[in-house]
């Protein structure tokens, strides 16, 4: 719990990144929700007790192949933190936890324009799919 109030600022900045207004009260109620429903995996990176990172991942499945397999919809670091690594520590924490939990891998989508994600991304092995697209409805008319 003390955690997910320490990372809940992090996590509205994430928000703010992706052009969503700022409500941190919102985020604290969000994460603390998912995590005392058991819905969903977040890891934290600290340096020196304070949170710098983290990622945040969604069980799905895999039908045809019956398995599961982890979304890695968040990851974020703060600004003053970028380019010493954590992303990637992040990332492979995340790899580690689908290992540990027998999924059969990890997904994610990132905007066109996040050049910088990408090429984490690439570097850990993640390949852009080029047979599916995605498709979005939402059932109150916001935009992700």
């Amino acid at each position: 719990m003390d955690d997910i109030r320490l990372v809940a600022p992090l996590f509205d900045a994430y928000r703010v990144f992706y052009k969503a207004p700022s409500d941190p009260h919102g985020a604290f109620a969000f994460l603390h929700e998912r995590w005392s429903r058991r819905e969903s995996a977040l890891f934290i990176a600290f340096d020196d007790g304070v949170p710098v990172g983290f990622v945040h991942l969604y069980p799905l499945f895999l039908s045809v192949a019956m398995r599961s397999l982890w979304l890695l919809n968040d990851l974020y670091v703060h600004p003053g933190s970028r380019k010493a690594g954590v992303g990637r520590l992040l990332m492979r924490r995340a790899e580690r936890h689908a290992h540990e939990t027998g999924a059969a891998g990890l997904t994610l989508s990132t905007a066109f324009d996040n050049k910088a994600a990408q090429a984490l991304y690439t570097s850990e092995g993640y390949v852009r799919d080029e047979h599916f697209w995605v498709f979005l409805k939402t059932l109150d008319g916001t935009t992700p």
